[in-house]
Formats: structure tokens, sequence, C-alpha cells
């Protein structure tokens, strides 16, 4: 069996090829030992042969999962490869995930592109594109999502969330996860997401304000760390959700931090661990501030913090300026 999964809708596609991974992994094999992820950048021929040759005694079918073929730099495997898919014939099952749209290829690469895009149930071959959705697509998709999460968005407030973001999924989601964590912060309130809670919780700024507190904690200028709390405090910034947000992004920092030192390269960061590779790219920066035994103590500090902060009425002024003179 033979599945592409490509477009600029990497978001989409990534979370389909996710659900394959799981399906395989529910339906044939638990262990995750017959699943195989290459990397297409750097993929041969009798790499992907090899692959597909390994048996097991446990497991008769395999997962081969092969990510951005089309980067490949060797021109010369793209014919090869197109002419092996047309004869591939086995229980094992290839996808291919790309976010490419098919436009701009080279000649050589044009041949395996319209074979994996041609579908042929008939004999295996699946193929679904991922296109940017328009405006009125990614509003429903925005309700859609928020229902699938436990909640519930307006018609109004889910329009003036993807106007002021776009159509970005990886931007949404994590709009979508503020405004769900600022609702049940909320008790004896309603989970419906409506327009005034999007028009409060989302600011383009607030990510970038907190990126620059981290930069400012991690070049140890406190006094920069400092100014910067006061000023989204001053300017209004929920405290609750503040400091949820700080939390959210020291999480990040560690997870990459673990990342790096355990090899990984930041294309397989962004897989792994399913970010925007603008936040892993801002995140591989920000992490070489900090040791990882740093990064878990500021973490412990930071949801103790927001315990109490939920339990009784402190000022995330004093909680942080705390933690700022300790680091």
């Amino acid at each position: 069996m033979i599945i592409f999964l490509y477009g600029e809708d990497t978001f989409r596609s990534q979370r389909k090829l996710k659900e394959l991974e799981e399906k395989f992994l529910r339906e044939v094999d638990p262990s995750g030992n017959s699943i195989d992820k290459l990397e297409g950048e750097k993929l041969s021929l009798s790499h992907l042969r090899e692959s597909l040759s390994s048996s097991s005694l446990f497991v008769q079918k395999r997962l081969i999962v092969i990510r951005n073929i089309f980067a490949n730099k060797s021109e010369s495997i793209f014919s090869p490869l197109a002419d092996y898919l047309k004869n591939f014939s086995s229980n094992n099952i290839i996808i291919f995930w790309d976010n490419i749209s098919g436009t701009n290829l080279s000649k050589n690469k044009v041949k395996l592109f319209n074979f994996l895009k041609k579908s042929n149930p008939e004999k295996n071959h699946f193929v679904q594109e991922f296109k940017p959705l328009s405006n009125f697509q990614t509003v429903n998709w925005v309700r859609q999502e928020a229902q699938n999460r436990g909640s519930s968005i307006s018609y109004q407030a889910a329009n003036t969330l993807v106007s002021f973001v776009g159509n970005d999924l990886w931007r949404i989601s994590n709009e979508l996860d503020k405004l769900l964590y600022y609702k049940q912060s909320k008790e004896g309130k309603s989970n419906l997401i409506e327009v005034e809670d999007v028009r409060q919780m989302v600011r383009g700024q607030i990510d970038e304000n907190i990126f620059s507190l981290t930069d400012a904690l991690g070049g140890k200028n406190k006094a920069r760390a400092i100014e910067l709390l006061e000023e989204q405090i001053e300017a209004g910034a929920n405290q609750v959700y503040l400091l949820s947000m700080i939390i959210r992004q020291f999480k990040i920092l560690l997870q990459v931090k673990e990342a790096v030192e355990a090899g990984l390269s930041s294309r397989k960061i962004i897989n792994f661990l399913d970010l925007h590779p603008f936040v892993v790219q801002k995140s591989l920066t920000q992490s070489r501030y900090f040791s990882r035994e740093l990064l878990k103590k500021i973490l412990i500090y930071l949801i103790e913090a927001d315990k109490k902060m939920k339990s009784s009425r402190v000022d995330l002024r004093d909680i942080l300026g705390v933690m700022i003179a300790k680091i």
C-alpha cells in the first residue's frame, strides 16, 4: 500500500499522519517495532529497499514513513524511485509525507510527484492533498476543533479569531488552547468561547512579549524582565493567563533542551514535539541560556505558584519577582 499526504497545510497533514500511525499501532503492532521513519532528504533507494525487506517473527506487515522526499538533493533518485514504486506489491505500507504543493518542481521530481498524486484504490494507492483553508472553511474548522476539545465557540468568536490570526492552523490551535485554559480558570462560568474572550486573550504581541521575557531571564537581565512583566500587567493582561503562558514556554524550553541533548535535529524536534517551526526556532536559541536542571527548578516553582494563585489572592508581581531575583 502507498499513501501520499501532501500540501501546504502541514497542521492537518501531520494530524492525518499521526492518525495513520496510531491506527497501525492499534491494529497491527502495538510495540511499534515494525514502524520505520526515514528522512527523505537523505534517503537512497537501497536504504528504502532494505527497510522494506526487514522482517519480524511477530508482525508480517511494516509501516514505512518517509518525510520530505522532494527535499532530497540527489536528483538521480527520483526517476528510479518512481519506477520502483510502480511495481511495488507488498503487504507493507509506505506513507510519503511532504509539505509541497507540486509547483516549481524540477523535471526529475515531476515524474515521481505525478505518480504519487494519482490515486489508484484498486492497487492500494491513496492520496490526500491538504490545501490551505479559505477563511470560511477555517471558521468552520475552528468551531469543530473547539468541540473536539470539549468546549464550544460562537460563530462570531471563531470569525474574530480567524480575522486576528488568519488561516495558520498551528497558531489557531495554540490560541484555542489559551482560550480553553482561560475559560476553565473562570469557575462557574460557561465554557462557551465568545467574542470578548477572543478580543481579551488573543493578542498578536503577547507571544513576542513572553519570548522577550524569557530572553531577559536567560540573559540575567532582571531589570528588563521585571519591566516586561509590569508592562503586561499594566496593559491589563489576565494574571492567571499570563502565568499559564510563561509556564507553557518554560515547558517547551525544557522539552527542546532535552531533545537537543538527545541529538535531535531542529526538523525532528518540530515533528516530535508537534510545535510550530517558529516556536521551535525561538526556543532553540533560548534553551542555550539555561541548564536542564535550572529549567526544571523554574518549572516546579511556577507550577506551585500557579496553584497558589488559584487557591488564594496572590499577586503575580510578587510571585515572579521572587523567581526573577533567584535566577
